[in-house]
């Protein structure tokens, strides 16, 4: 599944046994503050994403090529799902040292194994761009001339948002080509492997993506964020140091209670949620033609 740089946001309550849900990008999430604290949201949408101050959008990491990670401590320490580190996990692995059939847990950060290619990257802001993405465009071109303007527009306006930084920039059309976002990333390159459960407990009851049925299993793995000296992404080197993290979640062993509120805020694959009725109107022999779907 191919994965998009963006966030998205689902929100819900059981109140009256209704659903109420939706899906943002982080930048809009102020038009919907005052209803999601009538649901039961304690935070503002500062709280959640803010250029200027620390806010919770700095503690969620893309991890790797698709998966989303949170921080749970100031020294760099996140957490992610069993299959998102499991390939990893199985390259470190020998028949001296299972870690995939055992575990691994590093008992000090000296112990902690590097990743080669493994990154996690950070949102630093994100902006809508589509004006100056559609700048020049008009309906009465071609498709090929009007993407071909789009192309150099994106790419002037993704490196002239990181002239003199370190960051990265990358432009996604969203609805349809409707409207466009750019993200400015950091990304960071010395991530270690701190702990991960036995697959009897990380892929327990099998589906190791976790996305086709429920099921109860311990789907997480540890690993730690390290920069060099002055805290800036660097690559792996014995000298370098845990990140200093701005913003932390702490984990809460208070428990959950019916009509909770509740926000999921990662990095998700791509979505139709916009799809037309047309564009699911798909013919059954097409359906019949492809095992595993179920209707």
């Amino acid at each position: 599944m191919k994965k998009l740089i963006f966030f998205i946001f689902l929100i819900f309550s059981t109140f009256f046994a209704k659903a109420d849900e939706g899906m943002w990008l982080p930048l809009f999430l102020k038009y919907n503050e005052a209803e999601m604290q009538q649901m039961g949201f304690k935070l503002t949408a500062e709280d959640v994403y803010s250029v200027n101050n620390h806010s919770m959008k700095d503690a969620i990491v893309l991890f790797g090529g698709g998966c989303t990670a949170e921080l749970i401590s100031p020294e760099g320490l996140i957490i992610t799902n069993h299959h998102c580190g499991y390939s990893f996990v199985q390259s470190h692995s020998t028949l001296e040292h299972n870690y995939l059939h055992n575990g691994f847990w590093a008992k000090s950060y000296e112990e902690e194994i590097a990743n080669q290619g493994l990154t996690v990257t950070f949102l630093i802001r994100m902006e809508e761009v589509t004006e100056q993405v559609l700048a020049g465009t008009s309906n009465d071109m071609s498709e090929a001339e009007r993407e071909n303007i789009i192309k150099k527009n994106i790419v002037k306006i993704q490196n002239e948002a990181i002239k003199g930084t370190s960051y990265s920039a990358v432009i996604k059309s969203f609805f349809y080509g409707n409207q466009y976002f750019m993200f400015v990333n950091q990304t960071y390159k010395d991530v270690r492997l701190v702990g991960v459960p036995p697959e009897s407990i990380g892929k327990f009851g099998g589906d190791t993506d976790n996305w086709i049925w429920p099921r109860h299993t311990g789907d997480f793995s540890l690993y730690r964020i390290y920069t060099d000296s002055n805290g800036n992404p660097a690559e792996y080197s014995k000298d370098n140091i845990p990140l200093k993290s701005k913003k932390y979640f702490k984990i809460s062993t208070a428990g959950v209670h019916e009509n909770d509120f509740t926000l999921i805020f990662g990095f998700p694959g791509s979505t139709e949620q916009f799809l037309t009725s047309d564009g699911v109107d798909i013919p059954l022999p097409f359906i019949k033609e492809v095992p595993g779907w179920i209707l």
